[in-house]
């Protein structure tokens, strides 16, 4: 299946046609031509099948006959703020695998010892929307705009929250803490880790500090590391 993206079909679209970019390669790289299939999604967990009727390199046009319900395979809700890597193919990278593994929202985290001040939301974007049909996926994540930690925190939106550091510290394993929870976010620091600080402001407002295992992680690898361990956990009976 090739899956196709865009946000502004509905259930009510009965005609899509495709931009330039799009529709070339639909002509000119698949070679489709008119009578062939396409699949579509929203993002929003709506697959939709069309049917080409104008086969045109500059624009393409497609005609949709029906449309199911595809919903996420997990359920639970995933939210993992993390702080931009120094490297943005890093966090690229992390944003890439967690939308293949399965992940709701992702919010870049400005922390006391981050080293990027900046990042680039319309190449995340694409990022993820590349991800999902890659991994034919119906449910595009939410990336949010970044935000700073203080600001981030105190706006409690989750049934459990969670902070990987690599300081000493009583923490807590995933498996514990999980199992009857929905909303779930994780705090993952920058290389520099979080501030004692941060910490302790997250700590005071009911984040739990948890362990991602005795190796000291790269941030990208242990934002992934904690996308998959709640994938393979919250399948545990």
């Amino acid at each position: 299946m090739q899956l196709f993206y865009n946000p502004n079909i509905s259930t009510e679209t009965k005609s899509f046609s495709f931009d330039k970019e799009e529709s070339r390669h639909i002509v000119r790289v698949l070679r489709k031509n008119t009578g062939d299939e396409l699949f579509l999604t929203n993002g929003r967990e709506q697959l939709f099948w069309a049917t080409i009727v104008l086969a045109n390199d500059k624009k393409c046009v497609a005609d949709i006959s029906k449309w199911e319900t595809r919903p996420k395979t997990w359920d639970y809700e995933l939210h993992i703020a993390m702080a931009p890597t120094k490297m943005n193919d890093r966090f690229e990278w992390f944003l890439e695998k967690a939308t293949e593994i399965g992940i709701d929202e992702i919010t870049p985290l400005f922390c006391d010892h981050s080293e990027r001040k900046q990042v680039k939301m319309e190449r995340m974007e694409k990022v993820v929307v590349a991800a999902m049909k890659q991994s034919l996926k119906f449910k595009l994540p939410k990336v949010n705009e970044p935000v700073k930690f203080k600001d981030f925190i105190v706006n409690k939106n989750w049934d459990l929250g969670l902070i990987a550091h690599c300081q000493e510290d009583d923490k807590k394993q995933l498996r514990d803490l999980i199992r009857e929870k929905k909303k779930i976010m994780i705090l993952i620091g920058p290389e520099g880790d979080f501030s004692k600080r941060e910490i302790e402001e997250a700590k005071s407002l009911g984040i739990s500090p948890i362990s991602l295992g005795e190796s000291r992680l790269r941030t990208e690898t242990a934002g992934l590391i904690a996308c998959n361990n709640i994938a393979i956990l919250k399948n545990i009976p």
